[in-house]
C-alpha cells in the first residue's frame, strides 16, 4: 500500500507500507506493519525499471532517509528503482524499543517476541514484499551494507529464486564459527585500532587515563541522570571501525575538562556528547539481539563478556593506558542505561537461550548460481575479513573485491565510487 510521495531535488520518494505475520508458522496470528521507501529520479520516474532492495547495517537499525539524490543511490538510480527496507522492529516497521516491549507483561514473553526479528524472518518479509511488487516469478537485485549482507547470505541460502543479484559491503558473516570465536576476533582488531589510534593521537593517553581515573572517583551523571562509568567510556572505541572514527572520539576528549567551582571537572559539553554518540537505548536490538545474529543452534551465554576476561588490557585501569572497546554488548549494559534496564531479564534470556534456527545452509551456497560480488575492507573491525574469504570459499561464483583503501563504513563513506565499483565487478567489467 503506497503512503506517500514526496519530491526532493532530484529525487521522488514513494512509501510503501506492507502487513507480514510476526510468526510465518503462524500466519493469522499477531501482524506487523513492514515500512520501504522507494526512491526513483524525476526523469525516470514512469520507467519500467528493475527494482534493488537495500538491507542496512545493524542489527537493529532503520534504512537510510534520503535528503538529496546523493551516495551510493545516485549511481544506483541511474538503473535501479531502489527500496529502502526497514527491517521489522525498525524505523517506520512495527517498532522495537522499551516503551513498546512493555506491553508483555513477562520477560519471557518479551524475549519470546524477539526470537522473530533475526535475518530469516527479515528475509521472509522482503519476500512477501518482492511477490507484492514483482509477482512470485518476478526477481529483484539486493545490496546489503555490514549486517545486511548477513541478511543475504540467508537470502541466497533461503530464497535463492528471487534474486537477480547480489552485492555485499562489509557483510559476509561466518557460516559455521561460534560466537566466541567471532569475538576474540573482533577484540584482536580493536586492540590493533587501538594501536593506530594513541598512534595518530598520542596526547590523548593521558587525557583517557584521566578521565577514568576522574569516573572512578566521582559519581559523574549524564544528561538523561544515568552514571557514566570508565566501563561505559571505553565503549567509545565502537566507533573505531569507521574512517572518521578517530576523530569522532579524539574530537570529543580533546574538550573533556572544565575548571567549575571544585576545580577541574567534565564538562556539560563533553557529557551531552557523550550520550549522542551511544545510540544503544534508541535502538536496543543491537543490545539485545547483537549476540543472537551468530547464534545456530547454540547459546551465545554473553559471549562478549566472556571473551573480554582473556584479555587482561581491557580492564579500566587509570594507571595503563586506556584500551577502548568495539562492537560488543555486555550483561551489565543492562543494569547502567536506563532504557536498558527493564530487558535485563529478558536479555538475561535470549542470551541463554539455544534454539536458534541454523541461518546458513552451506550446500545450497556451494550450489550458488545467483550472481553474487562483496566488498571486504581489509581491516575490517566489525566482520572479520579471515572469516569473510572463509566464506567466500562456500559459496559458488562469488566475486571479492578485497581492499585497504577504505574501512567499513564505505558505502556511506565514498558510496559511489563504491557502488560503481562492485557493479562493474558483478558485470565482469573490471
Amino acid at each position: 500500500m503506497q503512503t506517500f510521495t514526496h519530491r526532493l531535488p532530484g529525487l521522488i520518494l514513494i512509501g510503501h507500507e506492507f502487513t507480514v505475520p510476526l510468526d510465518y508458522h503462524q500466519p493469522n496470528g499477531e501482524q506487523l506493519t513492514i515500512f520501504v521507501r522507494e526512491l526513483v529520479t524525476p526523469n525516470q520516474a514512469h520507467a519500467d525499471l528493475p527494482y534493488l532492495v537495500f538491507f542496512q547495517g545493524g542489527p537493529g537499525s532503520g534504512a537510510p532517509r534520503p535528503d538529496s539524490n546523493s551516495g551510493w543511490w545516485k549511481r544506483a538510480l541511474q538503473e535501479y528503482r531502489v527500496l529502502l527496507l526497514d527491517q521489522r522492529g525498525t524505523g517506520r516497521s512495527t517498532p522495537v524499543t522499551t516503551q513498546t516491549l512493555a506491553r508483555f507483561t513477562t520477560p519471557q514473553a518479551q524475549a519470546d517476541y524477539l526470537k522473530h526479528f533475526r535475518a530469516d524472518n527479515i528475509v521472509r518479509d522482503a519476500e512477501r514484499i518482492r511477490v507484492a511488487l514483482l509477482g512470485e516469478n518476478g526477481k529483484w537485485s539486493a545490496l546489503g551494507q555490514s549486517y545486511g549482507g548477513f541478511c543475504l547470505t540467508h537470502y541466497l541460502s533461503a530464497a535463492p529464486e528471487g534474486l537477480r543479484a547480489v552485492i555485499i559491503t562489509g557483510g559476509l558473516p561466518s557460516l559455521t564459527r561460534h560466537a566466541d570465536d567471532v569475538y576474540r576476533a573482533t577484540y584482536r582488531r580493536v586492540l590493533e585500532k587501538n594501536r593506530l589510534y594513541y598512534e595518530r593521537y598520542p596526547e590523548d593517553r593521558e587525557q583517557a587515563q584521566a578521565i577514568v581515573r576522574y569516573l572512578q572517583d566521582h559519581d559523574v551523571r549524564l544528561p538523561d541522570g544515568a552514571r557514566l562509568t570508565s566501563r561505559r567510556f571505553q565503549q567509545l572505541g565502537l566507533a573505531f571501525g569507521a574512517s572518521d572514527g578517530f576523530e569522532q572520539v579524539h574530537y570529543l576528549l580533546e574538550d573533556a575538562f572544565v575548571t567549575g567551582t571544585q576545580g577541574r571537572e567534565l564538562s556539560y559539553a563533553f557529557l551531552s556528547h557523550f550520550a549522542e554518540a551511544q545510540h544503544f537505548e534508541t535502538n536496543p536490538i543491537f543490545a539485545i539481539l547483537h549476540e543472537a545474529i551468530y547464534c545456530q543452534a547454540f547459546a551465545s551465554n554473553w559471549s562478549a563478556e566472556k571473551v573480554r576476561a582473556e584479555y587482561s588490557m581491557f580492564e579500566a585501569n587509570p594507571d595503563h593506558q586506556v584500551c577502548f572497546t568495539g562492537e560488543m554488548i555486555y550483561a551489565w549494559m543492562f543494569d547502567e542505561y536506563p532504557q536498558l534496564q527493564p530487558l535485563k531479564a529478558t536479555a538475561d534470556l535470549l542470551a541463554t537461550y539455544d534454539g536458534w534456527p541454523r541461518l546458513y545452509d552451506v550446500e545450497s551456497l556451494r550450489k550458488n548460481t545467483v550472481p553474487c560480488v562483496a566488498a571486504v575492507y581489509y581491516n575490517d573491525m566489525y566482520v572479520e575479513r579471515i572469516y569473510s574469504e572463509e566464506t567466500a570459499q562456500d559459496i559458488r561464483g562469488i566475486k571479492l573485491w578485497i581492499t585497504n583503501q577504505y574501512e567499513h563504513n564505505a558505502l556511506r563513506a565514498d558510496g559511489e565510487i563504491v557502488f560503481a565499483h562492485l557493479l562493474a565487478l558483478l558485470r565482469g567489467e573490471v
